[in-house]
C-alpha cells in the first residue's frame, strides 16, 4: 500500500539559512509517526513545508499520491492534510463551539454529528462548548485546536508541539487523546519535543539535528537506544 505521504528529499531556506537539508520520510495509513530533536532542528519547518506555508527548493512532498507542490496552502486542507499549529492559533474572540464550525469551512455545513463525535472525544469541549475562547486553559486550548482540526475529515492530522506550556497532568492528558485517535485510525504526523511521551505513542519515529534526519526507527528501538536516551530522555 501506498503511504499517505512521502516526503523525498526537501530542501528548505529562511533567506541564506539553510534549514532543512536533504529531509526524506513517509507516514503509513493509520500510523503515528513522529519527528523528534531540540529546539530548532527544524520539525516545524518540515511541517510547514508539507502544510504548503513554505516552499522547498528540490524534491517533493507527495500526499495520497498528489505532488503538493503545486497545491496552494489554502488548498491543503480541502486535500485532507490538517495541521494544528505550535501555538494553537484558535480564534480567541469566537465561542469553543463556533471555533470547531470553522474548522469545517472546507465541506458544505457544518454536521451536528461531526461536532457530537469531536465533543464524545473532548468532553470538556462540549462542557464549554459557548465559552468565549479565549478565557480556556492552555489545555482546553489545545483541545479545541485539536478537535478544529479534526472537523475538517482529515486523511493526516499533523500535531505541532501539542504539550507545549502545559503542565505535566495536562500532557498526559493530550497524548491519552492522541493514543485515542490512534486506535480509531487516524494517522497522525506528531512534531515534539517530549521525546519520551511522543516515542511512547509512535508506531515510528525520526530524529532530526540541524535539519537533516539523523536516525530513525520504531517508537520502541528509539525509546531503547543509549544514544537516543543520552540526548533526548535525560538517560
Amino acid at each position: 500500500m501506498d503511504p499517505v505521504l512521502k516526503v523525498d528529499d526537501i530542501n528548505v531556506y529562511y533567506g541564506s539559512i539553510h534549514a532543512i537539508k536533504g529531509v526524506s520520510f513517509e507516514v503509513g495509513q493509520g500510523e503515528v509517526v513522529t519527528l523528534i530533536g531540540a529546539n530548532g532542528a527544524g520539525k516545524s519547518t518540515t511541517l510547514n513545508t508539507i502544510a504548503g506555508l513554505l516552499r522547498s527548493k528540490t524534491g517533493s512532498v507527495t500526499f495520497m499520491g498528489e505532488d503538493m507542490g503545486k497545491v496552494p496552502p489554502h488548498k491543503v486542507v480541502s486535500k485532507g492534510l490538517a495541521l494544528v499549529p505550535e501555538g494553537r492559533r484558535i480564534f480567541l474572540q469566537m465561542t469553543t463551539q463556533e471555533n470547531l464550525e470553522m474548522g469545517a469551512f472546507t465541506r458544505k455545513g457544518v454536521d451536528a454529528a461531526d461536532l457530537e463525535q469531536v465533543f464524545a472525544q473532548f468532553p470538556r469541549l462540549k462542557e464549554r462548548r459557548k465559552q468565549v475562547a479565549g478565557t480556556l486553559s492552555g489545555g482546553e486550548q489545545q483541545m479545541l485546536a485539536m478537535g478544529r482540526a479534526l472537523m475538517s475529515h482529515p486523511k493526516l492530522l499533523m500535531l505541532d508541539e501539542p504539550s507545549m506550556g502545559l503542565a505535566p497532568i495536562l500532557v498526559e492528558q493530550i497524548f491519552e487523546i492522541i493514543q485515542g485517535l490512534h486506535k480509531a485510525g487516524t494517522t497522525i504526523l506528531l512534531v515534539e519535543q517530549n521525546a519520551q511521551a511522543a516515542l511512547s505513542v509512535a508506531d515510528r519515529g525520526y530524529v532530526l539535528e540541524t535539519g537533516k534526519i539523523v536516525t530513525s526507527g520504531s517508537g520502541q528501538e528509539l525509546l531503547d537506544s543509549p544514544a537516543i536516551k543520552k540526548a533526548y530522555l535525560g538517560g
